[in-house]
């Protein structure tokens, strides 16, 4: 009996070293394309590049605009923009997807300020918080993505686009980088999520089901009983 115990415990530490082993290394990639998916949502809040105009050659006038901002081609180097950022304050008709942007972004850098509680807290709990934060700034993301278009009938992207515009319908405009940069962030949220749920899952699956490291209590027990049957078992000297 000492010896299966003794084997079945050479076992799961070679399990264990191993999981954790390709824990770390999948939990590590995990950490830096959340931290890359946070840059990613800021760049996505403050660029005005969500939609841009076609051809300058035939559009009276060419530009691009965001949530905060709408610049306008001049003939100097700098364009002229309208809003900023800085004055918190988006475009009228641009502001549910701002809400929804900066809830998604807000959720985002949550989770990656989970990553400093691996320490003092338990991984598999992080991990699952922060599979629920990335989900759910994964659908904050994709309902400001179907928001944005439907609020696109207005005077400022009329100036741009052409009397065209209107929900779902760009004109004379088209999408612009940092609009596909929001679809595939949808799609790196769900991502990291699911990966979330499987590493927080995992982490109960470190030891094989029937050894339990923390059960020293019936460790001893089993020894101890193991010895006085083997004992019983001698031939007594008297």
């Amino acid at each position: 009996i000492v010896k299966m115990y003794l084997e079945s415990q050479e076992v799961a530490k070679l399990y264990q070293t191993e999981f954790i082993r390709n824990a770390r290394a999948v939990g590590v990639l995990w950490a830096v394309c959340t931290l890359c998916f946070a840059v990613i949502e800021v760049v996505i809040l403050i660029q005005p590049s969500w939609v841009a105009t076609g051809d300058p050659e035939q559009m009276p006038q060419s530009g691009y605009f965001g949530l905060y901002e709408i610049c306008i081609e001049t003939d100097w180097m700098v364009p002229e923009c309208k809003g900023s950022l800085a004055s918190l304050s988006p475009i009228p008709a641009f502001k549910t997807a701002a809400v929804f942007i900066c809830m998604s972004l807000v959720m985002v850098w949550i989770s990656v300020g989970c990553l400093f509680l691996f320490r003092f807290c338990n991984s598999a709990t992080i991990y699952k918080v922060c599979a629920w934060l990335q989900l759910s700034a994964g659908f904050c993301l994709a309902v400001a993505c179907l928001v944005f278009p439907d609020s696109l009938d207005t005077p400022e992207v009329h100036t741009l686009c052409g009397n065209g515009v209107g929900s779902f319908s760009l004109g004379r405009c088209s999408v612009h980088w940092a609009f596909v940069l929001a679809i595939l962030g949808v799609l790196d949220a769900f991502i990291l999520s699911t990966l979330a749920f499987v590493l927080g899952n995992r982490q109960d699956a470190l030891l094989p089901q029937d050894f339990n490291p923390h059960a020293k209590g019936k460790v001893y027990s089993l020894v101890f009983s193991a010895c006085a049957i083997l004992r019983a078992q001698l031939p007594s000297n008297h």
